[in-house]
């Protein structure tokens, strides 16, 4: 698999995060509109998913956060559309972190058929009081993955 993008992780942010993650996904009928092309808001899904799976291969999964009082939430997402997905493709979601704050983490997230970029994302996460639901710093489990000080 090769290394699609060449995101730079801000430096204030970190001095290292953890490595760019991908998540293969078939494309089913359930993903499809009437002509068997990935309805829209199905690529953020898959997105979703691979941030999920990037959480879970390092030993940390939502549920267990919710249980600890943290919730993570998509603030802001900007998304372009290139090229349609369809019926049956494989997919590769890819996740990359490119910023780390106190409260909030930003993702560059792009979905790709073998080598054509199909879709790419900006989407920024924060991290919030399950309790409150008001900004958090990310719990010490989160922070050790990102290497977060």
């Amino acid at each position: 698999m090769s290394e699609h993008s060449n995101s730079s992780v801000n430096a204030s942010a970190t001095t290292t995060l953890s490595a760019r993650f991908r998540l293969p996904v078939r494309v089913y009928m359930e993903d499809t509109d009437a002509g068997g092309i990935v309805y829209y808001v199905n690529y953020l899904k898959f997105m979703e998913r691979a941030r999920s799976e990037w959480l879970r291969q390092s030993g940390l999964d939502q549920q267990t956060l919710l249980d600890e009082g943290t919730q993570l939430v998509v603030y802001r997402l900007a998304c372009h559309y290139a090229k349609p997905a369809h019926l049956d493709d494989a997919l590769d979601i890819s996740v990359d972190v490119t910023n780390v704050g106190r409260c909030r983490m930003t993702f560059e997230q792009q979905v790709w058929r073998n080598e054509e970029l199909l879709c790419s994302a900006t989407v920024e996460i924060a991290c919030l009081s399950t309790e409150r639901l008001r900004p958090k710093k990310w719990p010490a489990a989160l922070a050790v993955l990102t290497r977060i000080s």
